[in-house]
């Protein structure tokens, strides 16, 4: 890794204009440094509730990919210490207790070059990874509490892909592109997108945005080191009944542009970085083949859902949205949608995109949103609102219906069911009559942000933060945004941008979230009165988008040139982990079947017909709980290959066609078991010897163990698997030392 005397050689380097870099003396005509680095964040893939649809019963057991941070590094070649740190994570969003945990870590460890004002932590919102992690009471409670391990993890493996970023930082030319990508996202609540004003809606042919943004990252010499692109489709691709830990269609997009980059490089250790992140998200789905009801045996099976309220029967929880892929798999859906944000990529980095030149600032400060008063433009006085969820809320969405007899798009002067009534009570405290008001029309379920107990239920002060790189202005939005919303916050910020001489008739701007904080969504004023689900979770209420206008576009002139000082700031919000509540237990019984050891094989491979291209490889061992060893930067499994007398590495359990899934089979005694899997792709090498390799996890008190099985000549033109009895090679012995990712200190200058 670069040390802090190094860092300083490359800025007197870049000062005058020469760089030894790989040993080659070279011109530096870039105007920036570019560093990209990535990272493992992978928590607790079994027995942890998953983040994102709030399902108590979506338990996690295995993993399908893992989750990682990916981190872009810009600074000034002429003042490397001016620089932004750009995070996109495959987590469902950004929090306030891990984005103060990697800063505290970062801006310790690199003083004076990464804060908290020029450090942006943006999730991808994906709906499948390990939960438990943020902060504030109402995220946790289907997660049974704060989950230590996982938000460890996220911070661990997220300072690593920094620090790697860190450590290439090279001088580089930026540039930026976008294209217009279909068939990869709808709007899922077409019946308030209609809502907004008709002339408003003419200007656009779509009620969700099709544009990819992409910023380009090419060394000196014009070479692709990556890129980061933007594009609005939810993480919704894996459904609530998936407890496979994976990072659903935009995790998936960045390990297919990654393995297409360098095919042979294993996941993570990839020195091409592709960056998918989320923009205006908030009523965008990847099930692109509409909404249809599930309700077998009644007249309307098979029929989409009724159009205003989503609904089958008058019921939520037969509507179901399908993805384009839904005859076959949610995973062959979450891949499609992957593929066509990938070749929106492949389209640009194909282009030669317009430069991107000028100076890097960022801002950022604090803004509590609880009755915030500002002014809008036409001279009226407004405030947002304490947090606060609607009724419709609870009514879910068609990505992750809801339940009981909440729907969507119910704000009427009618009563409610007085059993909701009488509950919300007992849960949050009873909103007063200045919060009835202010929350109008919205119907208020949980008043979270007056329920304290036993700490903050919801975030009331939020991150606002602008990174600036050229002339480009990325909006990090502590939510998500509605398309209309999204498009509304772009153009006022472009048009004042533009106005105030900030930047040029170039100005580009994008939004990036959730990030920072989550503070759930934000609609136009015309969607939250039809309160769907999107308007009933704007916690701040009607004016929460206003707010955000108001704010960003009076925080631009820190982002001219030569601006100075920093704007004022409400209080940071309060810690809140140091009171965190956790029902999960640890792992305390972890024990093998008597008279059997830990990765004995329960069924081996069958061995009687030959293995064709899509056909799947499984085997059973006697497991042992993940939860003792999360091998971090490592992996449960391998399917090794044999390479003229050497085992090395084919797959591990980041690609898409191995599962790792774990079975408590006696709680009591602690037996479990494993399923490894692997499904042959497409191109498998002929004439090639295979095994699986298990690291199988013991107790927390004892050390891990690998055990072997062989498979051999998985592919039609081969014979079946041989016998056990048959002589092998020898098997690969799985040292802890040789991970498959190398630490930073023995890194290549271009990771």
């Amino acid at each position: 890794m670069l040390n802090k005397a190094l860092l300083c050689l490359v800025t007197f380097a870049a000062s005058v204009n020469i760089l030894n870099y790989g040993g080659v003396p070279m011109g530096v005509q870039a105007q920036y440094l570019l560093g990209l680095g990535i990272g493992d964040i992978t928590g607790p893939v079994v027995e942890t509730n998953m983040m994102g649809y709030a399902s108590l019963g979506q338990t996690d057991t295995g993993l399908h990919m893992r989750q990682r941070s990916r981190a872009w590094i810009v600074a000034d070649a002429s003042n490397s210490s001016n620089r932004v740190v750009f995070i996109n994570a495959d987590i469902a969003m950004g929090d306030t207790g891990i984005r103060r945990s990697i800063v505290s870590q970062l801006s310790s460890e690199f003083p004076g070059l990464y804060t908290n004002e020029n450090i942006a932590l943006v999730s991808t919102h994906q709906h499948s990874g390990v939960g438990g992690y943020l902060e504030n009471l109402l995220p946790q409670i289907t997660a049974l509490g704060y989950v230590k391990q996982t938000a460890d993890a996220i911070v661990a493996g997220t300072v690593l892909a920094v620090r790697r970023a860190h450590a290439n930082l090279a001088p580089g030319k930026l540039s930026l592109g976008n294209t217009t990508v279909l068939n990869a996202n709808i709007n899922r609540s077409p019946s308030a997108y209609l809502a907004n004003p008709a002339e408003e809606r003419a200007r656009y042919q779509f009620d969700q945005d099709k544009d990819l943004s992409l910023l380009r990252f090419d060394d000196a010499s014009g070479n692709p080191r990556g890129f980061l692109s933007f594009f609005a489709v939810h993480g919704t691709s894996l459904y609530e009944n998936n407890t496979l830990v994976s990072g659903d269609n935009k995790g998936m997009a960045a390990y297919l542009y990654e393995a297409m980059v360098e095919p042979s490089a294993m996941p993570g250790n990839n020195t091409f970085v592709a960056g998918f992140t989320q923009s205006n998200v908030g009523d965008t789905s990847p099930n692109t083949e509409g909404a249809f009801c599930e309700s077998p045996g009644q007249p309307w099976d098979g029929q989409p859902c009724e159009f205003e309220h989503s609904t089958c029967g008058n019921k939520t929880e037969d509507c179901h949205g399908r993805g384009p892929g839904f005859r076959i798999s949610d995973f062959e859906s979450n891949r499609l949608i992957a593929q066509a944000q990938v070749d929106g990529a492949k389209t640009l980095m194909s282009q030669t995109l317009p430069a991107v030149s000028g100076p890097i600032q960022w801002v950022h400060t604090y803004m509590n949103m609880s009755f915030r008063s500002f002014t809008l433009p036409n001279g009226t006085t407004v405030q947002t609102c304490p947090p606060a969820m609607g009724f419709s809320f609870a009514g879910g969405t068609t990505d992750g219906p809801g339940a009981f007899d909440f729907i969507q798009g119910d704000n009427s002067s009618n009563p409610q069911n007085p059993f909701w009534e009488i509950v919300k009570g007992a849960v949050t405290p009873l909103p007063s009559p200045e919060q009835v008001q202010c929350q109008s029309p919205k119907p208020i379920l949980l008043n979270t942000g007056f329920a304290h107990s036993p700490y903050e239920w919801s975030p009331s002060t939020v991150d606002i933060q602008m990174l600036r790189v050229g002339n480009l202005v990325m909006l990090i939005i502590p939510g998500e945004l509605t398309t209309m919303a999204g498009r509304r916050l772009r153009e006022a910020v472009r048009t004042k941008l533009i106005s105030s001489g900030i930047i040029g008739d170039d100005a580009y701007v994008v939004i990036a979230g959730p990030a920072n904080t989550y503070a759930h969504y934000v609609t136009t004023r015309e969607e939250y009165a039809v309160q769907r689900y999107e308007g009933a979770s704007t916690i701040f209420g009607p004016n929460t988008l206003d707010s955000y206008i108001d704010k960003y576009t009076s925080l631009l002139p820190f982002l001219a040139p030569n601006a100075s000082g920093s704007p004022s700031s409400d209080p940071a919000p309060q810690d809140q982990t140091s009171k965190a509540i956790s029902l999960q237990t640890a792992v305390i019984l972890d024990n093998a079947p008597i008279g059997e050891s830990f990765g004995r094989v329960i069924a081996d491979v069958q061995t009687t017909s030959p293995y064709h291209a899509g056909d799947t490889v499984v085997a059973q061992f006697v497991g042992a709980n993940p939860r003792n060893n999360l091998r971090l930067e490592d992996t449960f499994l391998t399917v090794d290959r044999l390479v003229n007398g050497d085992w090395q590495a084919f797959r591990s359990d980041s690609h898409p066609s191995t599962k790792f899934q774990w079975l408590r089979t006696n709680t009591i005694l602690g037996f479990s078991t494993v399923n490894v899997s692997w499904t042959i792709e497409d191109g498998t090498p002929c004439e090639s010897m295979f095994q699986f390799l298990l690291v199988c996890l013991l107790t927390r008190s004892q050390p891990d163990r690998t055990v072997f099985l062989i498979t051999a000549m998985p592919n039609h033109c081969l014979a079946p698997f041989l016998p056990s009895s048959d002589t092998r090679p020898p098997l690969r012995p799985h040292d802890d030392s040789q991970r498959l990712i190398p630490p930073v200190a023995n890194m290549n200058s271009s990771y």
